[in-house]
Formats: structure tokens, C-alpha cells, sequence
């Protein structure tokens, strides 16, 4: 089947690419493609779940995984389609979501990303220094279509709207809706796998979390799927589920401040405690974690 003529140029993008994650052993990572019905699928490998559209207007990817995944995630592709990769969107700038943009950009495919994502990793390429000349490889992996608020994709058949989220899980966040396929891909802001990450280092938020979820609700309805970043395709049943255990542990942590209570006074009164063995995912003090970003926020008030 056909994939790229020119991926087979991009091995030393890829050998670049790959020491960065060179404490990682991605050799026996499988990329394993889930059907989702009318030509979409989603990939499972290792890093954020990858959306895909395939039809006889190419290709269209979400997200990418790591750089030394981009091989198997083409071969993974091939499986499903004989047509190229033409677009890539990049629900956020973290390297599980954006690995690959180098080796599928200089294969040709138009990357497409919320602004404030091109920015980061532009800024990553050049320790923050936007003025600085990047190489052609470094280029090849930044999105060359932005938007600020949205985007309208017509491919293979569906309307894709794909809208940026105010600070969630990042500054960048966007959720990428097939209208038609009442199908929502989250990126990182809705996950199934732990609790709620809001990356502080990008303007992260876990409030900003809880509107994306409010946003999710307001924009679904009982039959909307949920892809999320990582973990299960999921109901709006378990977004609100979700969003309900965030509102428990938000109103037991605010109750502490109200009262004057230290963060090492509330993280003793386990707010999280019922939640942990589900969303703690092995890690013994994400609860506490939770607590102490939830803590902070309320303390910036």
C-alpha cells in the first residue's frame, strides 16, 4: 500500500528524534488501530491516543506519539488506508502528542495547530528564544496552519471543528469535534487513566480542566463519544462522572482553606481518599498532588 514516497528520507530525523527519548525502549510497543465506524479510527500505542480519518481525501491524523513510534504508526496507517498522510493537528505541545511532527513533516504532511502550540514548541527548539533561526528539521516539526479560536476541516466526508479550550491541561489545548460522527477527540484535557494533570509550566489550570468539562457536557449529548488523550473511549456519563469527583475534592479542599488550615493539614484529611485506587495510577501521592495544585489556585484567588 502507499503510504509516503519520501518517508524512508527521514531516517536521521528520526535518529535525532529518538535521543531525546533514549531512557525509553520503544521496540516492543505495538500501535494497535480501533475502529470507530465511518472511516475513523484511533491508534494505541505509547503516548496520547492517536485520532485518525481515512477516505478519498487522504489521510488526516491527531497527534503523533514520539518520534521513534513514526514508523510503526505509518505501517499501523497503512493497514487502514492506501492513501498519504495529509494533515496532522496537534491537540497540545507535549511530547507524547508531538513527537512525530518532524519525521511527518518533512514527508510533506500540513500540520495544523492552536497558536499558543507552535509557539511552545518553537520555544522548545530554542530554550525560549523565538528569534533564534531554527534548522529545516526543526521547522519541518512546527505547525504551518494556527488558528486562535478555530478551525473548519471538510475531509472524507466529515465537518471537523476544531476549537481551542481557555488554560486546561495547557495553553493550547484543543478539542477536535466530527460533528456528523458525534465524535469528540479531547486531547489531554479529559483523560481516563488519573487524575487531572494542569501543566503549570504552560499556564495550566485544574479550574481551566473543570470548565473544558463543563464545555465537553454543553457541547454533547447521550450518544457523543469521547476519545481521550489517554485511556478509553468513554460516554458523557463518565465526563460528568468525572467532573463530579473534581467538584467533591475541590469544595473538601476549599472547605480547609476556609477554615485556615495548612496544605499539609488538608493533604492529612485525605480529601482524595475514595478516588485514589481508581485515579491514582500507582502513583502513592497523587492524591496529594491533586491536592496541592487545587491549593494553590484557591490561594491566587
Amino acid at each position: 500500500m502507499k503510504v509516503f514516497s519520501r518517508i524512508f528520507i527521514l531516517s536521521a530525523a528520526m535518529t535525532s528524534a529518538a535521543a531525546v527519548s533514549a531512557q525509553q525502549d520503544f521496540s516492543n510497543v505495538q500501535i494497535v488501530p480501533h475502529s470507530l465506524g465511518d472511516g475513523l479510527y484511533f491508534l494505541e500505542g505509547q503516548g496520547g491516543n492517536i485520532g485518525v480519518s481515512v477516505g478519498d481525501d487522504g489521510v488526516f491524523l491527531i497527534d503523533d506519539q514520539f518520534a521513534p513510534l513514526t514508523e510503526k504508526i505509518i505501517a499501523a496507517v497503512a493497514s487502514l488506508s492506501d492513501q498519504p498522510i495529509r494533515f496532522l493537528l496537534n491537540t497540545h505541545y507535549h511530547g507524547d502528542h508531538v513527537g512525530g511532527n518532524q519525521n511527518l513533516g518533512q514527508a510533506g504532511v500540513v500540520i495544523i495547530s492552536n497558536e499558543n502550540v507552535r509557539t511552545r514548541l518553537q520555544a522548545g527548539f530554542t530554550n525560549g528564544d523565538l528569534q533564534r533561526a531554527l534548522t529545516s528539521e526543526q521547522k519541518a516539526g512546527l505547525p504551518v496552519i494556527t488558528y486562535a479560536d478555530s478551525i473548519d476541516l471538510h475531509l472524507n466526508g466529515h465537518d471537523i471543528h476544531a476549537f481551542h479550550v481557555a488554560p486546561a491541561h495547557t495553553d493550547g489545548d484543543s478539542f477536535v469535534v466530527f460533528r456528523d460522527a458525534n465524535l469528540i477527540h479531547t486531547g489531554d484535557v479529559f483523560r481516563t487513566t488519573g487524575y487531572p494533570r494542569a501543566d503549570g509550566n504552560a499556564n495550566g489550570s485544574f479550574y481551566g480542566i473543570m470548565a473544558g468539562y463543563e464545555i465537553l457536557l454543553d457541547i454533547s449529548d447521550e450518544n457523543t463519544r469521547f476519545l481521550p488523550g489517554h485511556g478509553v473511549v468513554s460516554d458523557r456519563n463518565e465526563v460528568a462522572s468525572q467532573l463530579q469527583m473534581f467538584t467533591t475534592i475541590r469544595d473538601r479542599v476549599k472547605a480547609g482553606v476556609d477554615a485556615g488550615m495548612t496544605l499539609e493539614q488538608i493533604q492529612a484529611s485525605k480529601p482524595t481518599a475514595e478516588y485514589d485506587a481508581q485515579w491514582s495510577a500507582g502513583v502513592a501521592t497523587a492524591g496529594d498532588d491533586l491536592v496541592a495544585v487545587i491549593y494553590g489556585e484557591l490561594r491566587s484567588m
